[in-house]
């Protein structure tokens, strides 16, 4: 595994390609597990999100649904992962988003290979195989609240009423591929 910290604001990336168009691994642990990565996490992908700057830090937005679960691990872990892939995980990612980590081992089923880390007060998990990798940080979360949506059209996307919920998180470390 061969990964170098650089700071957020070195990302090089288009963020709009990077999480609309390829996507991204939601990765959360349960804080009390036996880093055995396996059931004591689950990932998910995700292609709504961003980054940006808010409270004079890095952050990204995080949108999951309550019945995904990874739900699970994000509201009881105080940290999360996003991993970002080449074209050639597409394969992998299209798993990952539309198979329940409840039946599943998703890294064992797509042959990613899970690192498992115990740091502050919560627990990463993210992939060897990825070209970058943000660790992030819950400083904020709340449903999406139908009543202030001031245009009908995203509604659309809600239609079982199942709001995602929406997390702004600190960007505490940046990892790319050496």
């Amino acid at each position: 595994m061969n990964f170098k910290k650089i700071a957020p604001n070195a990302i090089n990336d288009n963020t709009f390609k990077l999480i609309g168009e390829d996507w991204m691994l939601v990765t959360a642990a349960d804080p009390e597990g036996d880093l055995i990565c396996g059931k004591d996490y689950n990932t998910m992908t995700a292609s709504w999100g961003g980054v940006g700057v808010l409270w004079n830090k890095p952050v990204a937005f995080v949108f999951i649904r309550p019945q995904r679960h990874t739900f699970t691990f994000t509201e009881r872990n105080d940290t999360m992962t996003l991993s970002f892939f080449g074209e050639e995980y597409r394969r992998a990612l299209s798993f990952c988003g539309s198979k329940s980590g409840r039946e599943y081992d998703k890294a064992k089923e797509c042959g990613l290979t899970p690192v498992c880390e115990a740091e502050n007060d919560g627990r990463n998990v993210y992939f060897e195989e990825a070209r970058l990798v943000l660790k992030v940080r819950p400083l904020y979360k709340e449903y999406l609240n139908k009543d202030a949506f001031l245009s009908e059209e995203p509604l659309k996307n809600y239609a079982a009423g199942d709001f995602h919920m929406m997390y702004i998180c600190e960007i505490t470390d940046a990892l790319v591929r050496e």
